[in-house]
């Protein structure tokens, strides 16, 4: 059987989820560290791999994906997972609230981003402060159409808990008052207990030295 391979960096809110998925599944892999701040992701290696100069990028089953949510989707289909919903309007909402966070709150905050806002006289903590949240704003409302459960839709674990989490890290990273968004923390309390979640935190994997 091959290797499974992630291509990481430890406080990129897109490679955790990844992390976070593996583990729910049980998938051993080994981890190539990417580091973001040296500039690892524009260097030559790292652009043969993913030519956008990003993490993730995983070698598994033969193949290499990049983009978070495509390697979730494609672990939720070939390891029957059961991140989405079995009806259509179930996959809808999840993919809506998983979106919130992947494809519209995070994308703001990634550091290319925060690093040419701070360049032109935004500072890093204010920046990350706002659009922060200003995303959990909108994503608690989501949340509230669909209130039962104690994860973000019923009581499995979906592919929006997973992105949920990474970002919550970042919230607290950056001193986001949380008090505004009670059912995005009551949420992230019980998934920060479950031992996929606490294995893949970026503490726990941070490289040495």
């Amino acid at each position: 059987m091959e290797e499974t391979v992630l291509f990481d960096y430890w406080r990129s809110s897109a490679a955790y989820r990844v992390r976070i998925a593996l583990n729910l599944l049980h998938l051993p892999y080994r981890t190539v560290s990417v580091d973001l701040l040296a500039g690892d992701q524009i260097g030559p290696e790292n652009l043969v791999r993913n030519p956008q100069g990003l993490v993730p990028t995983i070698e598994i089953d033969g193949l290499r994906m990049t983009q978070s949510l495509a390697i979730l989707e494609y672990l939720n289909d070939t390891r029957r997972a059961g991140w989405l919903p079995a009806d259509p309007a179930g996959r809808a909402v999840v993919r809506a609230l998983a979106y919130a966070v992947a494809v519209d709150l995070h994308p703001v905050c990634n550091l290319r981003v925060a690093r040419h806002a701070v360049s032109l006289g935004a500072t890093m903590e204010g920046w990350m402060q706002h659009f922060i949240t200003l995303g959990l704003n909108g994503l608690e409302g989501l949340l509230h159409r669909n209130p039962a459960g104690q994860f973000c839709y019923g009581d499995s674990v979906t592919l929006a808990d997973i992105c949920l989490v990474p970002q919550i890290y970042n919230a607290h990273r950056w001193a986001v008052d949380l008090s505004a968004f009670p059912r995005v923390s009551a949420i992230f309390a019980v998934l920060e207990e479950l031992l996929p979640f606490q294995m893949a935190h970026p503490d726990r994997v941070k490289p040495a030295g």
